[in-house]
């Protein structure tokens, strides 16, 4: 009888020893998990920094905007108004202007920027302010321009988004990165097709853009009253 009692307690003792190796192992395994989860985390936060770090110049910008693209191929973004939404489709043709765009509203540049030139029956212009925190935000970014990409087949047709670029030899015509048009007038604005890159088009708010081109201006064709633009948020 006291045999096998000597044996329950030893099957007893083993099975809690194999009970305390499962938890161990198990508890081992999780913490590897997470460990390997905060070191991947903190390997894409550091990644994100020294891509925010990076100054933009015009002797690096296309490489930058090349990598910047591959690892970023979102092309749909909305511009959020207090007249409302207008939803953009940016090009892939254009890929620099495009991660350009994008790259920016990740880096909430728009937002507290204005429509700052508004023109009924042509274009509404956006991306500048007289504030000096966005002055602060280009600073940060960087100055540069982007080269023209004109030569596409993309035209200016009405809700199409642009950006002023030109020929080389046209250096004050290259594209200023941090603004933007949309093409307002019905018809479009073909006289600017190969002088000025476009690289989007406008797949929903259209009545905004025109509500936006309805708004009294002074002669410089400023708004009398600020058209902000809230934030652009990427969508797809």
């Amino acid at each position: 009888m006291k045999n096998i009692c000597y044996i329950l307690i030893a099957i007893s003792v083993f099975l809690g020893c194999e009970d305390t190796k499962s938890s161990t192992a198990t508890s081992n395994e999780s913490q590897k998990k997470e460990t390997t989860t905060t070191v991947e985390k903190a390997e894409k936060k550091e990644e994100k920094k020294k891509e925010k770090e990076v100054l933009i110049t015009n002797n690096n910008v296309l490489d930058y905007m090349k990598a910047y693209g591959e690892k970023n191929k979102e092309c749909k973004v909305r511009i959020v108004t207090d007249f409302g939404n207008i939803d953009l489709e940016l090009y892939n043709e254009t890929p620099y202007h495009r991660a350009n765009f994008i790259m920016l509203a990740k880096r909430n540049y728009f937002e507290g920027t204005q429509f700052h030139r508004v023109v009924k029956n042509f274009v509404i212009q956006g991306g500048n302010s007289d504030g000096w925190s966005v002055a602060k935000k280009r600073e940060k970014i960087g100055k540069y321009l982007l080269p023209p990409d004109t030569k596409k087949g993309f035209k200016h047709h009405r809700g199409v988004i642009s950006m002023p670029s030109g020929d080389i030899d046209r250096a004050y015509k290259y594209a200023s990165p941090y603004e933007f048009f949309i093409v307002q007038k019905k018809g479009g604005t073909h006289h600017l097709n190969g002088e000025y890159t476009a690289f989007g088009k406008v797949i929903a708010g259209m009545d905004v853009v025109d509500e936006i081109a309805n708004q009294e201006t002074d002669k410089g064709e400023w708004p009398k009253k600020n058209i902000m633009i809230r934030r652009v948020e990427v969508l797809d």
